[in-house]
């Protein structure tokens, strides 16, 4: 778990993981025209065939795992911020405050012109609250996760207990309009579409704004305590995370698999994180085996350019089964989006190593660095 140029190499490959994994729940959505069923139980019953038991499958791994272990690697680099601005005697959160809006306004301009499922505007407005919160040490960061942690698990645990109990049918409605949308409709007919639409279409971003801040915290805690470090004690602490993860959550995400939509919450906001931990734990063993070196490369340079790939691999998804590209979605099964997926997945760590061959840093990287440097130098 070597460090290079003042980096922790883990961080970076667990942020690599994540970009990629995040697309393994998207591209469901990008194959299916928006349909959200596709990611969802509310609409099953009954046995799962195959090509369903294979679109679960995938779900199981990645859906809310890999955005929670993203979330939790933003929170990382919030406390790597905090840390900088104290290493140089600067105010906290000042010019990371600069450079959350302009994460707010990639996130509206890649929720606009990409994809209206964005997380990078939930992200920026998370990261403001959460950096108040840091600011307030470490007592004020174990209570809010305490109140915001009992109270979100309670909310959401009592819906999901009511559905069961009523035993009623929940549905997510018709998608038809909007698959019509993306199969047939021109690219302007889509922006116009995220505009009229916007507060519907944020809601789940502005929702999720609570797990968010816990989760933002919780990274922050791990990088306090050293979870990520190479020491016995960052080992003794990640052992920790792969019990909990793989003997708690494994068997509750396993809840996916009941049709009916009663579990779609539970384990997409309170019991996928609890893999996130347990991916943390089994990569950071991982790449300590250096015949897979060359994978593990690959997946640190799209953790460095992360925002790029995560933009880059939208909008190729969009490209492929969106109708004004190749307009692939309601065409191919849970096999064939699966290889979609890796293709564009390799695709990324192809191109992200390339690209880091002659750059420093990924394009909007770049771009952010050099806005946010414009704050920093008045």
């Amino acid at each position: 778990m070597e460090q290079r140029t003042g980096r922790i190499r883990l961080l970076d490959i667990l942020r690599g993981f994540a970009i990629l994994g995040t697309l393994g729940t998207n591209i469901w959505i990008f194959a299916h025209a928006g349909d959200l069923r596709y990611i969802t139980t509310f609409d099953h019953s009954g046995w799962w065939g195959a090509d369903d038991l294979l679109r679960m499958i995938v779900l199981f791994l990645v859906n809310g795992k890999l955005l929670g272990l993203l979330t939790i690697m933003f929170g990382v680099g919030l406390e790597m911020k905090y840390r900088q601005a104290k290493r140089k005697g600067k105010p906290w959160p000042g010019v990371y405050l600069w450079a959350v809006l302009f994460l707010i306004l990639e996130g509206l301009l890649h929720f606009i012109l990409v994809m209206e499922y964005d997380i990078l505007m939930s992200y920026g407005i998370t990261a403001i609250i959460a950096a108040f919160i840091v600011k307030g040490g470490d007592r004020l960061i174990a209570r809010t996760m305490n109140v915001i942690g009992s109270i979100f698990a309670i909310a959401i645990l009592s819906l999901a207990g009511l559905m069961l109990a009523s035993g009623a049918s929940v549905s997510l409605g018709s998608f038809d309009d909007v698959a019509a949308l993306y199969q047939e409709g021109t690219w302007i007919e889509q922006v116009r579409y995220r505009l009229a639409n916007f507060l519907p279409l944020r809601a789940e971003a502005i929702l999720v704004i609570p797990t968010n801040v816990f989760l933002f915290l919780l990274g922050v805690r791990f990088m306090r305590s050293g979870v990520f470090a190479p020491d016995e004690n960052g080992k003794r602490l990640r052992k920790r995370l792969f019990k909990l993860g793989i003997y708690v959550g494994v068997p509750l995400n396993l809840l996916i698999f009941v049709p009916g939509g009663a579990f779609d919450l539970p384990v997409r906001y309170l019991f996928a994180p609890l893999m996130s931990m347990g991916y943390i734990a089994i990569l950071a063993r991982m790449i300590q085996y250096t015949k897979w070196e060359w994978l593990w490369r690959l997946l640190e340079n799209v953790g460095k350019m992360s925002l790029s790939c995560y933009v880059l691999q939208n909008i190729m998804a969009s490209a492929v089964f969106y109708g004004w590209g190749l307009g692939l979605a309601g065409k191919l099964n849970s096999a064939a989006i699966i290889a979609v997926w890796l293709l564009i997945s390799a695709l990324q760590l192809g191109m992200a190593s390339l690209w880091l061959r002659g750059f420093k840093l990924g394009p909007m990287e770049t771009v952010r660095k050099q806005a946010v440097g414009l704050f920093e130098s008045k």
